[in-house]
């Protein structure tokens, strides 16, 4: 993550035209979007200032400037969040973090959601414990622990394209949300396998990264299309396990009596009777 904040400001001047800031467009641009000495106008700071921040070798920058930068390059909530966690960044010392482990509390409660597809995810997107109907739905228990990964999932596994019916939304969703925990953890050495592993396998993914889009993916639709269940139209929530806010539940939640719900629990049926 060595040079996220130069990138990730560079990304973000080039999606704004000057005259949506109030600026002449006249002039030849050698590249998109505002000049690195429009943005320290507009900022309020000198034009090597913000050079140098975005070089990464400015010094402490505080929460003012950091402001008026996300104000000028029209930053949602979350860009915002982002763009003072790559600014600060929060080293710690490198070593092997252990494998992340599922309380067997939350478990409990992952198998009480009988009538829905529930399962935990981790930082870097890897399914850490799942309910009996999700496993139906994504089969989990027939994975390698490796590929138990949404990103491996989606980039590498050739079904993936098949399964998901949107697959480019569902592709670049995974990605804004391994950017943004990448930027919380830049000293994670496993976030940065998977990154170089994805980057090294996958061309999508590496021209989605170099877009440097950041999302916290709390609700939302995903389609999927199952071998069984067929296409299912799934809504989700996500909540945040207290004890551990690098844990995240993901519930799909069918309307009651919809289609979906009506496959869904056909799904669950074929799947215990498989099981006996």
């Amino acid at each position: 993550m060595d040079g996220e904040l130069g990138d990730f400001l560079r990304s973000r001047r080039a999606r704004i035209q000057p005259e949506e800031v109030g600026l002449p467009s006249y002039g030849r641009r050698r590249v998109p979007g505002l000049r690195r000495e429009e943005v320290a106008q507009l900022a309020g700071v000198s034009v090597d200032y913000y050079i140098r921040l975005e070089q990464g070798r400015g010094p402490s920058v505080s929460d003012a400037v950091l402001d008026a930068i996300a104000r000028v390059l029209n930053m949602d909530e979350t860009e915002h969040a982002y763009l003072r966690t790559v600014a600060r960044p929060r080293r710690t010392k490198s070593s092997r973090p252990a494998a992340p482990r599922v309380r067997p509390g939350v478990q409990l409660i992952l198998d009480g959601m009988e009538r829905v597809p529930a399962f935990v995810i981790g930082r870097r997107l890897d399914v850490l414990a799942w309910n009996a109907l999700a496993d139906a739905l994504n089969g989990f228990s027939r994975m390698a622990a490796g590929e138990r990964n949404a990103a491996r999932q989606v980039f590498l596994d050739p079904a993936a394209r098949d399964l998901f019916p949107d697959w480019s939304a569902v592709a670049a969703q995974n990605v804004a949300q391994l950017h943004l925990n990448a930027g919380h953890h830049p000293d994670d050495s496993g976030m940065a396998a998977l990154i170089g592993e994805l980057s090294l396998k996958s061309e999508d993914f590496r021209r989605l990264w170099a877009d440097h889009e950041v999302m916290e993916c709390r609700f939302g639709v995903k389609r999927v299309r199952h071998p069984v269940a067929g296409l299912l139209t799934l809504p989700y929530e996500t909540l945040t396990v207290p004890a551990d806010p690098e844990q995240t539940i993901v519930v799909y939640t069918p309307e009651p009596g919809s289609e979906t719900a009506e496959r869904l629990a056909l799904l669950g049926s074929w799947a215990t009777t498989r099981a006996r």
